[in-house]
């Protein structure tokens, strides 16, 4: 299998050890059309898509109560947070899917073919943790979700997500496309929903602008900058850097030199587009919970459950609640399935280990529903918000494992040639990835140290 190589699939380079590979999601790897006439504008179309799938766990439910957290203490003011993780996130996606569509192996190819086995194993091992955790997340968001909106309880809620693994490969077997659209119109639903919330929270409009410019604050007062930490650790999302990688090779893009360009072109657009929907979307949450509980000097809101039951009164309309539910349940769902994907990408791509998408897919859920089962009996619904913040903290963890070989192989002229990262991308990225790896470990030591 190691010695496979598609027609039309990325030459060797010199900095990689080896000449071919088992094409990355081998099922859809260059599946999709891109013309080769028309409308840069068509063009452009034939590559939207990956961007949105990426977006996904830029707004999953691991992100929601750090958002409310945000909101509810410090108003508007962490607004700026949020769009700085979001500018970090635009450059590492970027960086993701050129390398994909320049070598033609995606970020758990790429790992393996430069590291030694052991090395490569352990990285492994460590993404099948962050990604364990990105399900885990994904579990609980969605339980609690069905829990607000029909009533039913945690415990039934946790089990009922195990089999949405029906849904996906449903999905996955009327090809990639229909994936993409269908994660497409989860994003919009959520979209929908936070404008709704938005009208009725009437958020000061002013102060809301003013909150996305960085304050001195965010440094100086210790409870603002642990918040703000948390934002940022849930934003950057290690398993999107792999996924990323890997799905923007479904395009069957022209492989010579202007082939790339364009390819490399169109995909920033279409990440940046969405990575900026993924903005509009967290800030959203954390302007409504700013709009609403710090406006009526509930300064304590951090749990999702306790937002849903606020809203209605603070709103003056049970609308506001649901809009909230339902945005839930949607990122719940849309995230599910693209941690599914990134678990394929790594497994196959750092060992070679190849299992059939719905095996992959129960066996990844199975591992995070245990653990959410157990805490849910045991302590309720306490114990799985403690359990989603925890599982933001596993995600930290990993991040670093993933960022810097990503930016170490970009910047190599030995292994992108001529699309090598220019001296102030490389830069730029290398002080990102500093500022997430001081950041992050400050987030873990201040939440295991209490």
């Amino acid at each position: 299998m190691d010695n496979f190589q598609e027609e039309g699939s990325a030459p060797h380079m010199k900095g990689w050890r080896t000449n071919s590979a088992q094409p990355s999601l081998p099922e859809s790897h260059r599946s999709l059309h891109i013309p080769h006439t028309g409308s840069g504008l068509k063009k452009f179309l034939a590559f939207v898509g990956p961007g949105y799938m990426v977006a996904v766990g830029y707004m999953d439910p691991g992100n929601w109560a750090t958002d409310i957290e945000g909101g509810s203490r410090f108003g508007y003011t962490l607004l700026s947070v949020i769009l700085i993780s979001n500018l970090m996130a635009i450059l590492l996606q970027h960086l993701a899917g050129k390398l994909g569509i320049v070598t033609g192996k995606d970020l758990a190819q790429a790992t393996r073919d430069h590291y030694s086995k052991p090395v490569a194993i352990a990285l492994w091992i460590l993404c099948e943790l962050a990604i364990t955790a990105t399900d885990l997340a994904e579990v609980i968001g969605s339980a609690i979700a069905l829990n607000l909106l029909f009533g039913l309880p945690l415990l039934y809620g946790v089990i009922v997500t195990a089999f949405d693994v029906l849904l996906i490969l449903l999905l996955q077997n009327k090809g990639f496309r229909s994936l993409e659209i269908f994660v497409i119109v989860l994003i919009a639903t959520i979209g929908i929903c936070f404008g709704v919330d938005l009208i009725l929270a009437k958020p000061h409009f002013g102060d809301l602008l003013l909150g996305y410019v960085p304050s001195a604050e965010i440094i100086t007062n210790p409870g603002m900058l642990y918040v703000a930490i948390g934002i940022l650790g849930a934003t950057v999302m290690p398993h999107n850097l792999y996924l990323h990688s890997s799905i923007i090779q479904t395009r069957n893009y022209n492989n010579d030199e202007k082939g790339k360009r364009q390819a490399i072109k169109f995909m920033t657009w279409d990440s940046t587009i969405a990575l900026t929907l993924a903005l509009f979307i967290n800030s959203a949450i954390l302007i409504v919970s700013a709009a609403t509980f710090n406006k009526a000097g509930m300064t304590t809101v951090s749990d999702i459950g306790d937002a849903y039951h606020l809203l209605t009164p603070l709103v003056g309309t049970t609308l506001g609640s649901v809009m909230f539910a339902v945005a839930l349940l949607a990122s719940g769902q849309n995230s599910t399935l693209t941690g599914t994907l990134a678990g394929q990408i790594v497994m196959e791509g750092f060992v070679n280990i190849r299992l059939k998408p719905w095996l992959r897919r129960l066996i990844t859920r199975l591992i995070a529903i245990i653990p959410a089962v157990i805490v849910t009996i045991l302590y309720g619904e306490k114990g799985t918000q403690e359990l989603l913040v925890f599982s933001q903290v596993i995600l930290s963890l990993q991040l670093p494992f993933a960022v810097v070989p990503l930016v170490r192989f970009t910047s190599d002229k030995n292994k992108m040639g001529q699309f090598a990262n220019k001296l102030w991308i490389k830069i730029l990225a290398w002080v990102i990835t500093i500022i997430i790896i001081l950041l992050n470990i400050f987030l873990i030591v201040q939440t295991f140290s209490g």
